[in-house]
Order: structure tokens, then C-alpha cells, then sequence
């Protein structure tokens, strides 16, 4: 059968491009062998998010006296925090089912494989049958990466997605890998109870952040009792006797410690094996399909989105990298993505929430900055919740008063980081932020504040 366009991956660049696609005219057809909504609505953003909110409710029932609330016992269920998890998974999946129907877009059962520029062939229990298509849109994403000496086992040595469906809740843990996926899982599972040790070869936790986010994330969870480790690498595993004895490497010695499941959170591989790309040519860097500005590789009539380009691997990206690649399809004039003005969330307790350059990569590049910060503890919104840990930090370029970054660690901050990023993309300067009236009391009067910090305007602090 012949489609306008075949989407090999229902992820968030898959389906979203797909969605849009149809909303242009285009009959499209989507390829995948798993669950639609690809790892994020299944096996990732979603998820997880779902095991934070059982986390944090916890937390908050432990401490209700703080707030005159008495609660006796209050004590995590680990199978329902897990069945909760699922069901949200499961309902955001059956949303892209619908959304799939309500678009007239097919879903094509199984595994895809390019045969040629307009042909694919897909792979499944029923045998194998081809496709064409005018155009093909490769948005197959990511799976867990996998060190030499951590090969997962799925059982002792784990990846994210195990770590989503345990049957049952380890009394330790060893979390290799402190991004966004190994924080938010280490504080899930110190939240529920599991002894948690975070082990990160760098200098400091979450280390693609401003060095301040870092630092503050760095005490928050020390704080939660999760036991940091940086400047450290495991170097080996060992199973005895059901346990996972490790082999640390930390500051100049050697440590082994005992735990459970060891968590490997050290980032992630694009999934480009055996889909047909070594047999067409289509080009690689840096073990990436290589794009244009709007996707196409260099293969006419081939696309590629997502995880599997160079760019940050964020669900959100994805999706605008789908929508941008298909309005070009139809012959729109699609404004080009600007990477420099890609938020990203953590979304630990506190969150963590950024945009733009870090301090110090803003100086290396040359700039002459005006830095604003504002911390939560002079915040009325963030004393009334209970939770001061953090700040904003903003970052203006001191020659044009434009803003070049936007750094924060907070209650709430992931909700808070859009303002700064429509700021950033309408050009704003500091003044026009510190001009505009925020509601109070809000944790986001902290960006009206430390843009005010920046230019030694600030009131409350």
C-alpha cells in the first residue's frame, strides 16, 4: 500500500509529526513494534513523573505536622506506587490511540526497515510485507546506554526501564549516573525508603547544569540522606550471594559497597541498528544521522528526528523537530529550531529547570554578564508551601541588557521556565522583565526579582 509519508517510531517525534502531518492533507502511516507513545509516554517522562507524585505525597504526609496536619503511620505501598505508574502510562497511551483514530493515521504493527528511498518493509509475527511512501521520517529514539563494565542483567544490573516495574522495592541501592533519569530515580526510591547511594564521575551531580544548580542539588540531597559520591566511577560488580558488592573508585581510592540493585543511568544510545541506514549510505556523526535544518538526511525522500540527531535528547524537542520537518514537507516556511532556546526539567525535589547558557559557558563565549539571583527563602509563596530549598538565577548579557540564560532550583520551577524561554525567543531585556507585573505571592515573582537583582534593583532580599 502507498502513504504520503511513513513514520518509522510513535514517540513523541513519531506521533506528533504524524498528527501534524495529517492536519496537513498527508496520509500517513506509523511503524511501531511497541507500545505507541514510544519510551517517554511508556518507559520514561511519563512514568516517572507518576512515581515522583507517589514520592513526594509521601514526603509530605511524613511532615504534615509541619503544616498543624497529624497523619499516624503514613508508609509507601510499593506495588500500588508501581501499578499507579503503569496506569498513567496505560491511559497516555490509549490517548495516542485515539489521537491516531481522530487523525485517520495507520498503525502499522511491527519492525520497519528501508529498503529503498520509497519502500519499507515491516517485520512481525504474521510475516513480512512492504510499503511505499514519497517520504520517510526515521524517529526510532533511544534506549539505555550500557558501559563495558556494567552490563545490565536486567535483574542485579539495571536500566531505567526496570527500575519503572520492580516486583519488589530493594532495601539498597547503587544509582551509577546522576543526570535527569539517575536523580529523579535516586530520590524515588530514598523517598520510599531504599538506602540510596548516587555515584557520579564528575565533579558535581547534574553536571550539564549552572555550577550554583549543581551545587544546591548537591546539599538538597544530602539533606534527604542519599548518600553522594562524585568524582567516582564504579569499575566493577560482583554478584554474591544475591547482592551486588561494587567497586568504587572515588578521589584516589578504592571503596566496595554492598546494596541490592545497582541503577545504570550513564545516558543514552540512538536506535539505528538494522533499519536499512548502512545499506542506503545515509551519512553519521558522531554516531548520529546527520540532518539538514529541517531533518532531511542526505537521502532525498529520508528525514530523521529525535534522539537519533544531533541535539538535545528531550521528548519536547522531538516534537517540534517532527512538526518542523513535516510543515517543510508540505511546502510551509517552518521557522528553523533554536537550540539555544531549549528548556530542559529535572524533576528531583527541588526541580531543577533551565534554559540558555550557564554562567561560565556565557563567559568562555565571551560575554560580559549581568547575573540576578533570588532565593526562595525571602519567597512568601515558597515559605507558605513549606519548601525554600533554591533560587533563580538569571544571566543578561551586559552590552544589550538581553537575557542569554535562565538557571533555577525550586518548588515548582519546571512550570515557571516557559516565561523565560518566550522572554528569551521575543528578545526581552531586563528591564522589560523587571517592568512586568508578576502575581503575588508566586514562585515565579523570583524571575521579576532576580532580573531586578541583576541590575541592583531588587526589593525583597
Amino acid at each position: 500500500m502507498n502513504y504520503d509519508i511513513i513514520i518509522i517510531g510513535s514517540g513523541p517525534g513519531g506521533y506528533v509529526a504524524a498528527i501534524r502531518a495529517s492536519q496537513l492533507g498527508f496520509n500517513v502511516a506509523v511503524i511501531e513494534r511497541a507500545e505507541l507513545g514510544g519510551i517517554c509516554l511508556n518507559w520514561g517522562c511519563i512514568p516517572t513523573k507518576s512515581l515522583l507524585k507517589s514520592a513526594q505525597i509521601l514526603e509530605y504526609a511524613k511532615h504534615a505536622e509541619n503544616y498543624g496536619i497529624e497523619i499516624l503511620d503514613a508508609k509507601p505501598n510499593f506495588t500500588k506506587i508501581i501499578e499507579r505508574s503503569r496506569g498513567v502510562s496505560s491511559k497516555m497511551n490509549k490517548g495516542v490511540e485515539y489521537l491516531f483514530k481522530k487523525n485517520n493515521i495507520t498503525h502499522l504493527n511491527g519492525f520497519g526497515k528501508i529498503i529503498d528511498n520509497k519502500t519499507v518493509e515491516l517485520s512481525n509475527d504474521e510475516g513480512k510485507e512492504t510499503y511505499t511512501s514519497e517520504h520517510i521520517i526515521i524517529a526510532t529514539g533511544s534506549r539505555s546506554r550500557e558501559l563495558p563494565n556494567l552490563k545490565q542483567d536486567g535483574k542485579y544490573i539495571i536500566g531505567y526501564r526496570e527500575a519503572l516495574t520492580l516486583e519488589k522495592q530493594p532495601e539498597s541501592m547503587i544509582v551509577v549516573g546522576s543526570g535527569a533519569i539517575g536523580t529523579e530515580l535516586a530520590y524515588f526510591y530514598n523517598a520510599i525508603g531504599t538506602k540510596v547511594t548516587l555515584v557520579e564521575y564528575m565533579p558535581n551531580v547534574v553536571p550539564l547544569e549552572d555550577k550554583d544548580i549543581s551545587s544546591q542539588l548537591g546539599r538538597s540531597l544530602k539533606k534527604l540522606k542519599i548518600k553522594v559520591m562524585t568524582k567516582s566511577s564504579v569499575d566493577k560488580v560482583e554478584i554474591v550471594n544475591n547482592k551486588c558488592i561494587s567497586t568504587i573508585s572515588s578521589k584516589g581510592k578504592e571503596i566496595q559497597i554492598e546494596a541490592d540493585i545497582v541503577l545504570s543511568a550513564v545516558g543514552i544510545v540512538p536506535n539505528i541498528e538494522n533499519i536499512g541506514i548502512e545499506e542506503l549510505g545515509i551519512e553519521l556523526g558522531k554516531g548520529k544521522i546527520k540532518v539538514d535544518d529541517f531533518y532531511k538526511t542526505n537521502i532525498d525522500g529520508i528525514y530523521a528526528i529525535g534522539d537519533i540527531v544531533n541535539g538535545p535528547a528531550l521528548a519536547h524537542v522531538a516534537s517540534a523537530e517532527g512538526i518542523c520537518c513535516v510543515e517543510k514537507i508540505a511546502g510551509k516556511n517552518p521557522e528553523k529550531i533554536d537550540y539555544s532556546n531549549i528548556p530542559g526539567a529535572t524533576y528531583t525535589t527541588p526541580e531543577i529547570a533551565s534554559v540558555g547558557l550557564t554562567e561560565d559557558t556565557a563567559i568562555e563565549k565571551g560575554y560580559e554578564v549581568k547575573i540576578g539571583k533570588f532565593p526562595f527563602r525571602a519567597s512568601g509563596k515558597a515559605a507558605s508551601a513549606g519548601n525554600q530549598d533554591g533560587f533563580v538565577k538569571l544571566i543578561f548579557d551586559a552590552k544589550t541588557d538581553l537575557i542569554i540564560g535562565a538557571h533555577m532550583i525550586g518548588l515548582n520551577v519546571t512550570e515557571m521556565i516557559a516565561e523565560v524561554v518566550v522572554a528569551k525567543k521575543m528578545g526581552a531585556k531586563g528591564h522589560e522583565i523587571i517592568k512586568t507585573i508578576h502575581p503575588h505571592p508566586t514562585m515565579s515573582e523570583a524571575i521579576m526579582e532576580a532580573a531586578a537583582a541583576a541590575y541592583d534593583e531588587v526589593i525583597h532580599i
